[in-house]
């Protein structure tokens, strides 16, 4: 009998490989990452707030099909095409996750066509 449970919600856009959008392990959420993408597939084109803001829905949507919420983070890690973005992101950021934070790294990446992608585990217990 295994051990984790997969979680694929059509609340958020869906996963672009063969991969789930969260994992359940005992009381730990792990989400995968989050892109700005519609549940049609289709990518939020615009600004970086656009983008970032369209990531945390997506987050947001799969957290609560899980039962949970991104206040129960402990861990975040955020991806940014360019890192000119950083101080819009930790607005943001600050915004979804509130007054006690997780833990965060965020790291330059070369994305595929959108300019940020965030993962996160939560803590249920």
């Amino acid at each position: 009998m295994s051990k984790k449970k997969t979680l694929v919600t059509p609340y958020a856009s869906p996963p672009g490989g063969p991969y789930s959008h969260a994992a359940i392990a005992g009381d730990f959420v792990y989400l995968a990452g989050a892109t700005p993408h519609r549940t049609d597939g289709s990518l939020v084109e615009g600004t970086f707030e656009e983008q970032a803001r369209a990531t945390f829905a997506n987050l947001v949507a799969i957290a609560e099909a899980a039962g949970s919420s991104l206040r129960d983070a402990v861990q975040a890690r955020v991806y940014l095409r360019d890192l000119d973005d950083f101080q819009a992101m930790n607005t943001l950021f600050a915004e979804y996750f509130g007054d006690e934070p997780p833990v965060r790294t965020t790291i330059q990446a070369d994305l595929p066509g959108f300019l940020i992608e965030i993962d996160a585990v939560l803590y249920t217990a």
